[in-house]
């Protein structure tokens, strides 16, 4: 690891999520939804076409999304088995543990930012020739945990409340939802095209243009996560914010990390892996407590917890996969 590697991941990251965060502030609200439904529906889906037709393709790129799906799991896992223990986590946490509190609690300690964090960090510390790894992992391992398991933990915490006297307003979950939901996410069909037209030839000024807006798609990923860390407004919470991004970001990479190391896996496809399991939690994650009436107050604090922590622990990590070359 060395300083520049550092500098080719911080100034961009942080530039750009500056610029969000600025542009958050002095923008009217309406605009972050704008730049990301421009994102999900367009930006998104022709970046990942256009890095596809660069990235090396393998047979065991399929390693990519057992491994996310074995961090998803053993992140809720850890989560849960801790949340079991609702004396010592509320004596803790200096709160009580509720339904809502642990759905929120196992939610970002299961889901990574895989993609808009995820897919910049991936292309700045390992490079455009491995991001079909990143791809694997982030569409078939956290999007589907997402939108799938996270969908149907939500629910079942957020259909129980404290209070059984009061009425509930949340919307109850239905397996054909989120089906429905990943089926529609363009990202996966541009996924598919990209794979199928990988080696079709293309005119040099098309090729070059293409490349052009997967990167301008890039830096404003990170735009709009600025804009959106810029709404956030509630930061209580602290100690079980902590808990969950120790669990999603340390503790779950560290396991695995070592477990692919001893099976074998090393190189930048490792460091490609480990750095998306040490992702903070998804934005995905406030989605569904809001959505399902969860505790957004631990949601909205684990992520800012989360986007702090990436900065203090990219070091780490990038020091971590130098010795396993």
């Amino acid at each position: 690891m060395t300083v520049d590697n550092l500098l080719t991941i911080y100034v961009p990251l942080l530039g750009w999520t500056l610029v969000g965060w600025v542009c958050g502030r002095l923008l009217p609200p309406t605009v972050p939804a704008l730049l990301g439904k421009f994102l999900f529906w367009v930006g998104v889906p022709i970046s990942i076409f256009a890095f596809l037709r660069h990235a090396q393709l393998t047979a065991a790129l399929w390693l990519a999304p057992v491994v996310a799906w074995a961090a998803i799991l053993l992140g809720a896992g850890l989560a849960w088995w801790l949340g079991q223990r609702s004396q010592h986590y509320a004596r803790f946490c200096d709160r009580p543990f509720s339904h809502q509190t642990q759905g929120s609690f196992l939610l970002a300690s299961m889901l990574g930012n895989t993609g808009y964090i995820g897919y910049p960090v991936a292309l700045a510390l390992v490079g455009p020739q491995y991001f079909a790894w990143t791809l694997f992992y982030d569409l078939l391992g956290s999007t589907l945990g997402s939108y799938g398991l996270g969908v149907a933990i939500a629910a079942h915490f957020g259909s129980k409340t404290t209070d059984a006297t009061q009425p509930s307003s949340k919307k109850h979950w239905r397996p054909w939802q989120a089906v429905a939901t990943i089926i529609k996410n363009p990202a996966l069909w541009s996924f598919g095209l990209g794979l199928a037209y990988r080696d079709a030839p293309m005119p040099p000024l098309l090729e070059n243009s293409l490349r052009g807006v997967a990167w301008f798609v890039v830096a404003l990923s990170l735009v709009l996560m600025g804009m959106r860390l810029s709404q956030l407004s509630s930061f209580k919470h602290v100690k079980p914010a902590l808990l969950s991004v120790g669990i999603k970001m340390l503790l779950v990479p560290l396991l695995l990390g070592m477990v692919l190391w001893a099976l074998g896996l090393s190189g930048l496809v490792y460091r490609t892996i480990v750095l998306q399991m040490a992702m903070p939690p998804a934005f995905a994650t406030l989605v569904l407590a809001e959505a399902y009436e969860l505790d957004q107050e631990l949601t909205v604090t684990a992520l800012v917890v989360g986007c702090l922590g990436l900065v203090l622990l990219l070091p780490f990590w990038l020091w971590l996969c130098s010795g396993n070359p």
